[in-house]
């Protein structure tokens, strides 16, 4: 199971299949949302974008642990996976400002995506860092 999950999970199909669902679920007209208040978690939203942006550094993280590459070099490595995940979410807001319908703008949403991104970025150097060692 170990090797089936490494063989998979390691691979470049789930960092890109992560990001492509990212980019769909911020992209959805919101006419098409669920309305947050049959929630009973308050803010399940940024819940939401902490999960898609912290899985989206740890898979991207997970596939680069993988390769050949020295401590350092993955530290750089992830931190730059770190900076293009904040850069990605800001973009998406940015997206649903301008072309998405019914889709605001919302700061909040950034700072989510931010902390699911540095999230990501603490555990990516925890556990893969320590790995290659």
């Amino acid at each position: 199971m170990n090797q089936f999950l490494k063989k998979y999970l390691g691979s470049v199909y789930l960092p890109i299949l992560w990001t492509l669902i990212i980019a769909f679920l911020l992209s959805i007209p919101g006419t098409m949302l669920p309305n947050e208040s049959h929630f009973s978690i308050p803010q399940f939203d940024k819940l939401v974008h902490i999960s898609l942006f912290g899985g989206f550094v740890l898979s991207w993280n997970f596939y680069l642990s993988r390769r050949s590459l020295s401590s350092l070099q993955l530290l750089r490595w992830f931190f730059f996976i770190f900076i293009l995940g904040n850069s990605f979410g800001i973009g998406m807001e940015f997206v649903q400002k301008y072309f998405i319908p019914f889709r605001d703008f919302d700061t909040e949403d950034i700072i989510a995506d931010m902390i699911g991104a540095g999230l990501g970025y603490g555990v990516s150097n925890v556990l893969f860092i320590g790995y290659k060692r």
